[in-house]
């Protein structure tokens, strides 16, 4: 077959032609960008004036690292989506506040906790209805706290839950819980649990439904792409100001930057240290820390690894590791050292504790010597995040003093599974959080604390007794409390089967136009007064 043959150009003056095109495409893609982040960073600035109403309406589109995953729904700390529609789909019966532990209403308008501690009532809002129009009463109450205890999700407050041994719900809008013995952390639970429709719960066990009684209700999922969540208009706390909030679920974080600075999105959850510091101060984004949410960097040690279960060992490892330097170029000074897990405004802080170990290279070789010689370590890590510069720190540091470290990368669904199985070979880095809780939960709910069982596989009967004597008392603040707290330290800095490096603070940046967010313990957003100024916003 004879191919047609069609007149070409000068093969000089076709070249010409594609530069000259490539040219102006570069020229037009360059100046849209710029003229998009332009346009972001001179964004109008409204601040409210005292008693001035906020913006009504739009749609607040926040970038979020990760998908939702309705197989662990209710479990904390995982970042995926799902704490997101937790916060805004769903109320609890109570809040803390922000700065510490007070106990502020929300489905519950009222508590009386019984002088022995082993029951509390609670007065319940007769005003509230579920998304699908259903009533709220007290036997959801019940329904709700044993679905958080029979799972399939694997909450961190089962523990508590479970010490729940009966309810009274024979009024509708009381409910009266009684306990197999004193717990101090119950309001924890009550802070974290949200409350359930009983007539979906199997569908919300499969995914397929989420029905609550928050500012927001469900809209719409696509699995790897956006979920959307629109305003409640009968929420019993009032009328959201936004319209809707979409969720852009964002695989990485130079993504994430990368559509926070175009103006693709408001809000950006969940940028390095170094990208949050670059869009606050010089591109003019706002800086949101979520106080009274900190998390503590750490690394965790499985005690039954022959080399590492020699405390010297350990002791070492502590020593070793240079944590001002991890807080202030990967952190970018977002948190401050410490020793033990405790945020400065616990009642269990203890700051002289906190200079226990600093680097010191001497004392951790003459720590190894005494131990003899180091078969090579496992540190695991998580690729999500900034831990893998932290496990390269951690393995400069250790190497200093005579510790071998090979750095095993794992995903985020990896590393967790890890966690809770307690299946790491030698040591690892993550987060932990629940210290900015009554501080028994750390020793009785968190996997890498939990004296019934831990990710180190650490076995002590003296720390679950003095574990068991934080969580049995009745007031978690009391001088009984504060003395279980007291040993439970003694036990960390003793064992250390695991080393706290220091306490770090979440961040999120948002545009110029959005104002009132508001967050939990747990670092999920609570958006029912968030508004968005939409006058200066880049679309």
């Amino acid at each position: 077959m004879r191919k047609k043959e069609f007149p070409t150009m000068p093969r000089r003056r076709t070249r010409t032609l594609r530069a000259l095109t490539l040219a102006l495409a570069a020229v037009l893609l360059v100046a849209g960008c710029q003229s998009a982040i332009a346009q972001q960073q001179d964004s109008a600035t409204r601040s409210l004036a005292p008693g001035q109403a906020a913006p009504q309406g739009g749609d607040l589109r926040v970038g979020v690292l990760g998908d939702m995953s309705p197989k662990t729904f209710l479990q904390i700390g995982t970042g995926n989506l799902a704490g997101q529609v937790v916060s805004n789909v769903f109320d609890t019966l109570i809040r803390y506040s922000r700065d510490d532990l007070t106990v502020r209403p929300s489905l519950a308008t009222g508590w009386r906790l019984a002088p022995d501690g082993l029951s509390l009532t609670l007065d319940l809002r007769s005003d509230v209805r579920f998304h699908n129009g259903k009533p709220f009463v007290s036997s959801d109450v019940e329904q709700s706290l044993k679905a958080y205890l029979s799972g399939p999700w694997t909450p961190q407050f089962k523990r508590t839950a479970a010490a729940i041994t009966s309810y009274d719900t024979g009024d509708p809008h009381r409910v009266v819980l009684r306990f197999a013995h004193p717990l101090s952390n119950i309001f924890d639970l009550l802070d974290s649990a949200p409350i359930l429709d009983a007539q979906t719960l199997p569908a919300l066990k499969a995914g397929k439904a989420y029905v609550g009684t928050g500012p927001f209700r469900f809209d719409s999922w696509q699995p790897n792409s956006s979920l959307r969540l629109v305003r409640n208009d009968s929420y019993w706390g009032g009328r959201p100001n936004l319209d809707a909030v979409t969720f852009a679920i964002i695989r990485d974080q130079q993504s994430l930057y990368t559509r926070l600075r175009t103006g693709q999105i408001d809000v950006a959850y969940g940028l390095n240290y170094h990208d949050q510091q670059l869009a606050t101060q010089r591109y003019g984004f706002k800086d949101v820390t979520f106080t009274g949410a900190e998390a503590q960097e750490y690394v965790g040690i499985n005690v039954t690894n022959p080399a590492l279960s020699d405390v010297r060992l350990r002791r070492a490892i502590a020593y070793a590791i240079d944590r001002p330097r991890i807080i202030n170029d990967v952190f970018r000074q977002s948190g401050y050292v410490v020793n033990l897990p405790w945020p400065k405004w616990s009642p269990a802080y203890d700051a002289g504790a906190n200079s226990t170990y600093r680097r010191d290279v001497e004392k951790a070789k003459a720590l190894v010597a005494e131990h003899g010689p180091v078969p090579p370590i496992p540190l695991d890590y998580s690729t999500q995040g900034v831990d893998r510069v932290v496990a390269e720190i951690v393995q400069s540091n250790l190497k200093d003093v005579g510790i071998p470290v090979t750095l095993i990368p794992n995903d985020q669904t990896q590393q967790a599974s890890k966690l809770i199985g307690g299946k790491f070979e030698g040591i690892w880095l993550l987060q932990h959080a629940f210290a900015q809780f009554t501080p028994s939960t750390l020793a009785v709910s968190a996997y890498p604390f939990n004296a019934a069982k831990n990710s180190s596989n650490y076995i002590n009967p003296d720390y679950a007794a003095a574990a068991t004597a934080a969580w049995t008392v009745a007031d978690g603040s009391s001088p009984a409390a504060l003395a279980a707290y007291q040993k439970l330290d003694d036990i960390w800095l003793r064992d250390l089967f695991l080393v706290e490096i220091g306490v770090v603070f979440q961040k999120i940046a948002t545009s110029s136009s959005v104002g009132n967010v508001d967050w939990d313990r747990r670092n999920q957003l609570h958006l029912k007064d968030t508004y968005l100024d939409t006058s200066g916003r880049n679309s």
